[in-house]
């Protein structure tokens, strides 16, 4: 989402608050009997997702006679799709956001607040971790929606090539990455160039690049908004950028040609032919399997601190939260849905079935003991931040991330840009936030 779709929303916000004004106190319950429902993909296929949730919502229906008209969106239609109900009045009961999207979909108005008794109805706030709650609002504001599926960023390594490379255990702090990355970085057929490198990047996905850097330079102490305000430009925010170059620059651990990689799978793929020892990559669930990896193959960890034992950021928290629109004509019916798809049973099959963490504190221990969901669900708890909470989030991860994409291309060629370089172009990019450009 860049500055186009930014002034979209504003534009949706100023639309919204003209329908939806005189429903300030939410919605009616003129259609007691039948809710629709949009969810978001989560899955390879749409069928894939309709066979995880049609049963359910049957089961739903046969619970409480209300049936729901189920309708999955691919997430690269989902936000405008979203846009466009905000500004026509006409969308479905319930819709499934992207958590980074909240806070830009809530200045539309479009969107129900969860006050106190809102979130009684489902068994209060106390039952979401703290963490996940924060992504369902801008900072300082009444959430309007209310989370359902968690990822995290993770440490995936290549036992096999860890074994080989002699290197003994994952690395825990971003030195260590380095270090173990530099011996993995090998040249295994004598031609005189590696053909196995350290660590996997998806270097070409403006998202994934604002990702890392956001979490490098938060790790570092960065705050990219104050009081409201662009910041992008801090030495802490511009170290961070430089170390995630540096691993394909001056280190050497990333192969050059990951800078023109634009998807995971391409990464995946690497990992699972032996040809990359470690991902740095979001909750992953069946997907490794599906490369023909068994969970002996690979090891899970978290992800690297900045200092020895560090309880620094290891990840922003990724995932979806679910949300009713105002104008809705079911709000019993939504708001008993909400709690039906938060509840501890549902929580534990579908965050099972789609390999996310559930948000739900008391959700599904049993169900999720691996090594990787452990890793997961304490990342969560201690070591995850949400993305800026603000209206401009969307035109921040946009701008920051193409730039960050551009100039590991650079890299890519022997061309690492210099730290004063990074940040002059970051103070240029904080000014065009701050005006609106």
């Amino acid at each position: 989402m860049g500055a186009r779709l930014l002034a979209v929303i504003v534009a949706a916000a100023s639309a919204a608050a003209a329908l939806t004004g005189c429903q300030a106190g939410g919605g009616d319950n003129a259609n007691p009997k039948v809710l629709t429902y949009w969810a978001s993909q989560q899955s390879p296929s749409l069928d894939r997702d309709k066979q995880i949730l049609e049963p359910e919502l049957r089961r739903f229906t046969e619970r409480t006679g209300i049936k729901v008209e189920l309708e999955v969106i691919p997430f690269t239609d989902l936000l405008k799709r979203i846009l466009t109900a905000t500004t026509s009045g006409k969308g479905p009961d319930l819709v499934n956001l992207g958590n980074t999207w909240t806070p830009s979909l809530q200045a539309t108005g479009a969107l129900l607040e969860w006050d106190g008794a809102m979130m009684a109805k489902i068994g209060g706030a106390d039952r979401f971790e703290k963490v996940a709650l924060k992504t369902t609002s801008a900072e300082g504001t009444t959430p309007v929606a209310v989370p359902l599926y968690t990822k995290v960023f993770q440490l995936y390594y290549n036992k096999k090539l860890f074994s080989e490379a002699g290197v003994s255990r994952p690395p825990a702090t971003w030195a260590e990455l380095v270090d173990a990355g530099k011996q993995l970085t090998r040249d295994t057929t004598g031609d005189g160039k590696p053909d196995q490198w350290g660590l996997g990047l998806r270097g070409q996905a403006y998202t994934t690049a604002l990702h890392y850097a956001y979490i490098l330079g938060s790790a570092r102490g960065a705050r990219y908004f104050t009081g409201g305000k662009p910041a992008f430009d801090s030495a802490e925010a511009v170290s961070g950028i430089e170390q995630y170059l540096s691993w394909m620059g001056k280190d050497r651990i990333v192969n050059p040609s990951d800078a023109e990689n634009a998807d995971w799978a391409d990464v995946y793929e690497a990992f699972s032919k032996d040809r990359v020892a470690m991902m740095l990559v979001q909750t992953l669930g069946q997907t490794l399997k599906d490369y023909g990896l068994s969970e002996d193959r690979y090891g899970v960890a978290p992800v690297p601190a900045v200092t020895p034992g560090g309880k620094d950021v290891a990840s922003f928290l990724g995932g979806t939260n679910v949300a009713i629109f105002k104008n809705t004509d079911n709000l019993d019916g939504a708001t008993e849905l909400v709690r039906f798809l938060t509840s501890v049973g549902e929580q534990t099959v579908l965050n099972t079935a789609y390999g996310t963490i559930p948000p739900v504190k008391d959700a599904g221990d049993a169900a999720f003991q691996t090594d990787e969901a452990k890793v997961a669900r304490q990342t969560m708890a201690d070591r995850a931040i949400p993305l800026p909470r603000v209206a401009q989030e969307a035109q921040f991860e946009t701008l920051l991330g193409n730039a960050v994409t551009s100039w590991l291309a650079a890299t890519a060629t022997g061309k690492q840009p210099s730290a004063e370089q990074i940040r002059s172009e970051l103070a240029s990019l904080s000014q065009r936030v701050a005006s609106g450009g």
